[in-house]
């Protein structure tokens, strides 16, 4: 029986790349949207072209409590065994102090922390019979304190701190670990200039940005490994020394 891996914002960008690199290893692939459905569409059918029947789509709002339920129910019923959960959806966006709303805490904080520990909840009985793995991703920046950015920084620094506290509620069953990229892409509609990015790799080690495939393969070393839970594993070419 192939494995099965449900990827969270899998649409586009670092989602997709875990997605098609899961592909390779042969995995059924759930891949959930919000609004992207032609992105997410095109995906499953790019995968199904290659692997026959193994990829399936899910849509749904994670900042609302119905949708997050509606996504467990079709995510329980679309393949037999559930081995590995990407929370990898976010939601990004500045709030200066003296503009902060309601509004704004329920979306970032239902996408990146709400919903992404309703979905470990309801899924937790499929992962334990498969001794199944769980990634969350994260910010590499949540270190230093980013202005402007105090509900999303907060809310993601949450899902490291569940993170650990899960590793140690569901082992031995189920590892949970994290993964916080670094620079790797513009913000969703956002083009830097060259000036802007070089500004950026300046402040890298390694002299470049990271890429989704940075990400991916970090996925994929965090599932293949035993032995290792309750961590994060930094992806930022050093940028957080």
């Amino acid at each position: 029986m192939n494995k099965t891996i449900f990827i969270t914002g899998a649409a586009k960008r670092i989602g997709k790349e875990i997605a098609l690199t899961f592909k390779e290893l042969g995995w059924n692939i759930i891949i959930h949207y919000n609004s992207s459905k032609s992105d997410a569409d095109n995906l499953a059918d790019q995968i199904n072209k290659d692997n026959p029947n193994s990829a399936k789509t899910v849509q749904g709002n994670l900042d609302v409590k119905e949708d997050v339920q509606k996504i467990l129910n079709e995510v329980n019923d679309a393949f037999p065994s559930i081995d590995l959960l990407i929370n990898n959806a976010s939601t990004f966006y500045p709030t200066p102090i003296d503009e902060i709303s309601e509004d704004h805490w329920e979306k970032l904080i239902g996408s990146n922390l709400k919903g992404p520990l309703f979905l470990i909840q309801g899924l937790k009985e499929k992962l334990k019979k498969s001794n199944g793995s769980i990634i969350n991703i994260t910010d590499t920046n949540l270190t230093k304190g980013v202005a402007n950015y105090s509900i999303y920084s907060a809310a993601k620094a949450g899902l490291e701190a569940i993170t650990k506290g899960l590793a140690r509620e569901l082992a031995p069953e189920i590892k949970v670990n994290a993964i916080a990229p670094g620079a790797m892409l513009e913000p969703p509609d956002v083009t830097w200039t060259e000036e802007q990015k070089n500004k950026v790799i300046e402040t890298i080690p390694l002299k470049r940005m990271g890429s989704e495939k940075d990400i991916a393969n970090a996925v994929k070393f965090l599932a293949n490994s035993e032995y290792i839970t309750g961590q994060t594993i930094k992806v930022d070419g050093g940028r957080s020394l």
